[in-house]
Order: structure tokens, then sequence, then C-alpha cells
């Protein structure tokens, strides 16, 4: 059982200071990937860091804009390329000066109508980071973390000073996280969270809702629950069960039927990684309408 964290304090469009280096303001964006909406985070005094500045949204700028007088944007940080969380990155920009870091939008790679909150396909940096790259001002150093799993884009920033994490979608306090092949990959996102895991981070601050401050065990019940996840299809196909339609609504059951596409989705990731490893069969290119059978 994931333990999740979701109570949040908070007002649309208010500058909450969430740590001594960390400050945060929520866009009015709700809905059911989001959750409240998307949390825009500023790191930093004077001359600061702005962490997945939003979606397009006017009230949000203005917000952020008050929020940052008197002070210097250095960078503007960005997780990956969906709706909820870049396009404001180039007004922002256009304000302030400062430059894009991210990886730019996969070409051609949709996550599909109705999943997600849609991609911002036209998403590219001013600098596209690489591993390990590090931005720094005073009092403050981040560090970008690549993370692929829940895009093949998706980077995640760690904050020295505080040894805490910015982690985008890749880890959520309030819910799991949706992966969408053709871009999402189970098999990349098993291996970004074994990869925070290690790190040691004390809290991890996600772009939608409440941080997470028991890390370790948090992140464990995550690997556990998609361990869970990929038992359960397995025993689903020992039942009979051929499709990835037919299974959903049982796999999913206490879900918001809204929100079964996207889980559809999350058992082909589960499916594509268990053709790969050999322990699924498919008749064809594996896919939401393919036929699966245990191998053996």
């Amino acid at each position: 059982m994931i333990p999740f964290v979701r109570d949040l304090a908070f007002e649309y469009g208010r500058c909450d200071t969430v740590s001594p280096l960390i400050r945060r303001v929520v866009a009015d964006n709700p809905g059911p990937f989001t959750y409240t909406g998307t949390g825009t985070y500023i790191v930093g005094r004077g001359e600061v860091a702005v962490i997945d500045p939003g979606p397009d949204s006017d009230a949000h700028l203005r917000a952020l804009m008050a929020a940052l007088d008197g002070e210097r944007v250095s960078h503007i940080l960005v997780t990956h390329h969906h709706l909820d969380h870049s396009p404001l990155a180039r007004p922002l920009a256009a304000l302030t000066g400062a430059t894009i870091h991210g990886r730019a939008a996969p070409r051609a790679v949709s996550s599909g109508p109705g999943l997600e909150a849609g991609d911002d396909g036209g998403f590219r940096p001013d600098v596209e980071v690489a591993d390990g790259a590090r931005f720094s001002g005073p009092g403050w150093t981040l560090e970008a973390v690549a993370t692929p799993g829940h895009t093949s884009n998706h980077v995640c920033y760690a904050l020295a000073e505080e040894n805490a994490l910015f982690s985008g979608d890749h880890i959520m306090g309030w819910s799991t996280t949706v992966i969408t092949p053709p871009d999402g990959d189970m098999g990349d996102y098993f291996a970004s969270l074994a990869r925070v895991k290690a790190r040691g981070f004390s809290t991890l601050w996600p772009t939608h809702g409440a941080p997470v401050t028991d890390v370790a065990p948090f992140v464990q019940a995550y690997i556990d629950h998609r361990k869970a996840r990929e038992a359960q299809i397995l025993a689903a196909l020992a039942e009979g069960f051929t499709t990835i339609k037919a299974m959903v609504p049982s796999l999913y059951a206490a879900v918001d039927p809204r929100l079964h596409p996207a889980a559809a989705q999350s058992v082909l990731a589960h499916m594509l990684l268990l053709v790969k490893d050999g322990r699924v069969l498919s008749d064809d290119r594996p896919g939401l309408d393919s036929a699966y059978r245990l191998a053996g």
C-alpha cells in the first residue's frame, strides 16, 4: 500500500514559502491528472531558478511575476513536455530574460487523446540538459537527474543544500504515475525509481500535490505497487483474460473510470516489458487490442 500524502495547504496564485530555499505557486488547473494543479517552484532568493512554469495561463504568469518582483530569474528548468508543465516557459523567459533548460519534446510521439494533460509537442529548451548538469545561484545548487519512464525526456532536479528532489511527475505524493507507450517505458521507469531511491533524498517535491518526506519507504512502495500490478496482469492472463481492455475494469475497479484509458496505457507498458522479458507472448506487435498469453 502506497502511503499517499494528499493534504496540501494553498491558495491559487499565492506564493508560499515551503522551505528555507523553496517557494511554490499553484496554478488553477486542477483535474484528474493534475490533482490540485501545477505547483511551480522558485528556488533561492534574489537570483532564482523557476522549476516547471506550468500551463499556458495568463493568471498563473501574473502570479509568478508578482512572486518574482525585484528578483532575477537565471534559470527556468522544465521536467518534461506535458501541457501542465512546459508551455509557460517561453512567456516567462520573454519577461525575465532567463534561459530555459530541459529536454526537447520527442518528435511524433503523443500521449493520446484524453490521456494526461496532453503534449506540448513544440517544446524546445534553449539548453538541452545533460544528466548530471549543475545550475547554481547565491546559496543554491541544482543538479539534473535524468529519470525517463513517465516520458522519455523526463528530468528531475536535485537541490543539494536541502537534499531534496523536484520530482516532476516521476514520483507524486497523491497518486501513481501514468506510463504511456511509446514515449513512456516501464523498464526505464523501474530503473529511474531505483536510481532515485539510491540517492537517499530527504524530501521529494512533486509538481502536483504535497511533498513526500519519508522518501525511502515511499519510493519502495511505488516499486512494490508496480511489481504487484505486474503480478496481477500475469494472474489475469492465467485466468483466461487475453486483452488489456478486458483486464482494466477488474484490475482498476477502485479507480475513477475517467482514468481507465490511462490505466490501459499503463497495463500496455507493463505488457511490453513482460513481452520483452519473454514472460508473455503476443501473436502480433503488442498493442492495446492485441491478444496475449503466458509464455510456456
